[in-house]
């Protein structure tokens, strides 16, 4: 055949051959990466039919602050005659439930707020918990209070993402809550306004937590277990309730509920986000992965001095827990968290 230089060009059976499958390769390569006009169409519409279904979810979720969750979470009430909170109890509270690791940013004021939690979700930003009346909670009566610890609602009635674990709060007491809150009326106020959180698409939506509390928030006392003893009652209660340890060492689904099914088993690259594999351990007391080696002393020991069974001393996010919060527990609340941890069953993290 002639080229178009002129020049006669002729082509052997292999090449003709080979020619034509790399022909019939492009060909087929087209077809795969270049969508025809139906296929163009029909992803257009499957796009907007996702973008019509978070459209018609966040419309339902933006509802929910307003009329729906005074229906559906119903702060518990105070009865008439209970007894008046006390600020030196709900120091004690305060320290088991770690409120100074979460709310003082690093460098920061005591509960002025600005702590970074990065999570796979974006990063949430603790808020400011002094009694300020303006960037603070000064503003706030005791029912707001009660509110926000037990269904995770704003004075306002708007919903609070659940890196507030108000998830684990909600089965506190009354009168550990109302404790808690006297004892941090007594803190100097500190003026220093609230950061947005940095968090991703779908989630920066806060009216759609309405509808994530629905799937996820049990709301509700601990209620004591009669078939186990008044230690194992108290530990599960701290540990399920103020400690909140499900919050970090329990892994989440791709939604942020907490995946009960490998509780305690720990939860890698959630917290600072500082290190990806490990990040909360596995509290369970599983041979390998967990704490089934140690003996319930040393569990206690650890919990008291951030020193394990090795020597080692724990640090990180952990190390602040031990040093704001468990270190400054009763011996006998320690050992009450370690009865029931030890009691588990054993899980692996998948």
């Amino acid at each position: 055949m002639a080229g178009r230089n002129g020049r006669t060009q002729l082509l052997s059976g292999h090449e003709k051959a080979a020619a034509s499958r790399s022909f019939l390769l492009c060909q087929h390569l087209v077809q795969l990466y270049l969508p025809t006009p139906d296929q163009e169409l029909l992803a257009a519409m499957r796009l907007i039919n996702i973008l019509l279904l978070f459209g018609s979810l966040a419309a339902i979720a933006a509802c929910i602050p307003a009329y729906f969750s005074i229906l559906v979470w119903k702060a518990p009430e105070v009865l008439q005659d209970a007894a008046a909170p006390d600020p030196t109890k709900g120091a004690y509270i305060f320290a088991m439930a770690g409120c100074a690791g979460c709310h003082t940013g690093k460098g920061g004021k005591p509960l002025a707020g600005g702590r970074e939690i990065k999570s796979p979700f974006g990063v949430f930003v603790s808020p400011n918990i002094t009694p300020d009346t303006k960037t603070g909670i000064g503003g706030w009566s005791e029912t707001d209070f009660i509110r926000a610890m037990t269904i995770g609602l704003s004075p306002e009635g708007r919903h609070y993402y659940p890196a507030f674990p108000y998830t684990s709060y909600t089965q506190m007491t009354l009168a550990d809550i109302r404790d808690l809150w006297a004892h941090l009326k007594t803190f100097p106020p500190v003026a220093s306004v609230n950061r947005q959180h940095k968090l991703n698409f779908p989630f920066s939506i806060r009216p759609g937590v309405g509808l994530w509390k629905l799937l996820f928030l049990d709301e509700g006392r601990y209620r004591p277990n009669p078939a186990k003893s008044k230690a194992w009652n108290r530990g599960a209660y701290i540990v399920s309730g103020p400690a909140h340890c499900g919050e970090c060492h329990t892994r989440r689904n791709i939604l942020g509920g907490l995946r009960n099914s490998v509780q305690l088993a720990g939860s890698p690259g959630w917290g600072d986000g500082e290190r990806k594999d490990g990040a909360a351990p596995n509290i369970t007391p599983h041979q390998e992965g967990g704490i089934g080696k140690w003996s319930a002393d040393e569990v206690v020991f650890a919990l008291q001095t951030g020193v394990t069974p090795t020597g080692d001393v724990i640090g990180g996010e952990m190390g602040e827990v031990i040093s704001n919060s468990t270190a400054k527990l009763t011996d006998e609340d320690r050992r009450a968290i370690v009865g029931f941890l030890r009691s588990l069953p054993p899980k692996a993290l998948e």
